[in-house]
């Protein structure tokens, strides 16, 4: 007799580690580790509409992963020791404006920015100075940085090499994704076909040497962030996991060598039970895609895991501990909606970057999530709602609709060059605007509610920090071997520049950056330097008009 879909679960269930036997309620009443019909569909089951694990927070909450980084790489590893200490249980690094750009901290560019929206990292120097002290084969580390992603993540695995760990063994994830950057977030540094390049190169190297390592976190919050709907989010993100996907296999990748490192990031915003539905659809939507579309064998390729961070586009400068309340809605949403890891933004992060106090709030809002509002000690506590799941099939189908949109413009990347996402997030965002200047939507202590108040105590970054940087980097390149270092750079630019090669098959392959890439940090290259040396090659991108 073929086992039920309930079967199934339970086997899968009961072989998973489980935090404690049994989980009740404050009365005292067992809960069960999940409801719903037999014959309906389980968590840890295709197609992972209720969760992508069986137990899910049954059996391990999901990760702490604060977004952190200001100042300098000690400023910031600090702040990683203090979050540590307080309980959470992953890294998540915020790089400052001219890292995320790829320029140096003494560039003419980078004046007034230094260290002013996350941590300035000018070579691996400093990446050893962010991580000194803590474990990389044993701490997860995101970063969230695009363009220069190669760069970055060259320092870390050089970083994780000195302290002697496996790169087999170091997980974590990054962001890398370039084509939200052209979209929405709009920190580009080359035109897309060498940008795409280059994220391909990432996920051919990461699959042979970093197996446990996400090479991209396909990114819906900066789009959210820009001022798309729930639904343009998820539509778009989705659509762009498959561009990546297309142009791996290209390149002669295949599907399930590296489609089990893809993980996705989204936003999670004030619509409590949209946000839920976009969540549960994500999963079934992005099943159903690598089933029918790319024919992946593998479940865990099959699997969208994910990261949410609140919305901090939500949050306001007027009565600010008003965002304590916003940012436990959207936490408690993204838990809901089955999460693999999640950012609580502080209630401070409008004015400035998070004092020690409003980070420390923030953990603290997903602690008391996790261990005492027993929202962890069911699966899917809101599967079988009528309203959600009604709620989550709109979701799905409206993605599919924008697909077919996007299919028939030839993919994301000549849908970002017709200008198609930018002029719908435009209007979305217009059409939001409008609403809160009409009070149809009411922002509570700003179009509604309003009071006087006093100005909240901030954490300021002066210029010290632009000047301790230019410090260090002008030390760096006295004693660095440039001779050496121009040697390995121009290896890079000829790797670059190489005609990629089209195959009777179809496949296209280049030469990988990513050895090369490495090569020059291991002698101290900057990030400037890697940057400028591929700029030569690749050129800048300029976005065109869109009207």
């Amino acid at each position: 007799m073929t086992p039920s879909a309930y079967d199934q679960w339970l086997a899968l269930f009961e072989a998973s580690a489980k935090r404690d036997a049994a989980f009740t309620t404050m009365s005292g009443v067992e809960l069960d580790p999940v409801y719903g019909p037999e014959n309906g569909e389980f968590p840890g089951l295709f197609p992972y509409t209720r969760g992508v694990h069986p137990a899910m927070y049954r059996s391990r909450l999901w990760t702490m992963r604060q977004f952190a980084g200001f100042g300098t790489a000690e400023d910031t590893n600090q702040r990683f020791r203090y979050l540590l200490g307080q309980g959470q249980t992953g890294l998540s690094v915020a790089f400052d404006l001219p890292t995320l750009m790829g320029y140096d901290s003494d560039h003419a560019l980078s004046e007034g920015e230094v260290g002013k929206c996350g941590v300035a990292i000018d070579s691996l120097e400093d990446m050893e100075i962010l991580f000194s002290g803590i474990d990389l084969e044993k701490t997860t580390v995101s970063m969230t940085i695009n363009s220069p992603a190669s760069v970055l993540w060259a320092m870390y695995l050089v970083v994780a090499e000195k302290q002697g760990a496996d790169w087999k063994k170091i997980s974590g994830t990054l962001q890398n994704d370039i084509l939200k950057e052209y979209i929405a977030q709009k920190e580009y540094i080359y035109p897309p076909a060498p940008s795409m390049r280059l994220v391909i190169d990432t996920f051919e190297f990461g699959a042979k040497f970093t197996p446990k390592f996400n090479s991209i976190s396909i990114s819906g919050y900066h789009i959210r962030e820009a001022g798309s709907t729930a639904l343009q989010e998820l539509a778009f993100t989705i659509y762009d996991g498959v561009e990546y996907v297309e142009w791996a296999l290209r390149r002669g990748l295949d599907v399930d060598d590296f489609g089990p490192r893809l993980s996705f990031f989204f936003n999670s915003h004030n619509d409590f039970f949209e946000e839920i539905a976009k969540f549960r659809a994500s999963r079934k939507i992005w099943y159903r895609l690598m089933k029918d579309r790319f024919h992946a064998k593998s479940d865990r390729t099959r699997l969208m895991r994910f990261h949410t961070q609140t919305a901090g586009v939500s949050l306001t400068a007027q009565q600010p501990m008003n965002n304590i309340a916003r940012v436990a809605i959207q936490a408690l949403a993204a838990v809901l909606g089955g999460t693999q890891s999640l950012h609580t933004d502080s209630y401070d992060e409008a004015l400035a970057l998070p004092t020690e106090e409003a980070a420390r709030i923030a953990l603290r809002t997903q602690q008391i999530i996790a261990y005492e509002s027993g929202v962890a000690n069911t699966v899917d506590p809101l599967g079988g709602s009528y309203f959600v799941e009604k709620f989550t099939l709109d979701m799905e189908q409206g993605a599919f609709d924008y697909f077919d949109r996007l299919d028939a413009m030839g993919g994301m990347v000549k849908a970002i060059e017709l200008g198609f996402p930018q002029k719908e997030i435009a209007e979305a965002s217009y059409q939001f605007q409008r609403a809160a200047e009409s009070k149809e939507k009411i922002v509570v202590g700003v179009n509604e509610f309003a009071v006087e108040e006093k100005a909240p105590v901030t954490l300021y970054i002066d210029e010290s920090v632009a000047q301790r940087q230019t410090e260090k980097l002008q030390a760096l390149r006295k004693r660095r071997d440039n001779q050496e270092l121009a040697r390995r750079l121009e290896a890079l630019k000829h790797a670059a520049a190489q005609e990629p090669v089209v195959h009777s098959d179809g496949r296209i392959s280049d030469a990988n950056t990513m050895p090369y890439i490495i090569d020059c940090v291991r002698a101290y290259a900057t990030v400037g330097e890697i940057c400028q040396a591929l700029k030569e090659v690749y050129g800048t991108y300029e976005e065109v008009s869109i009207t």
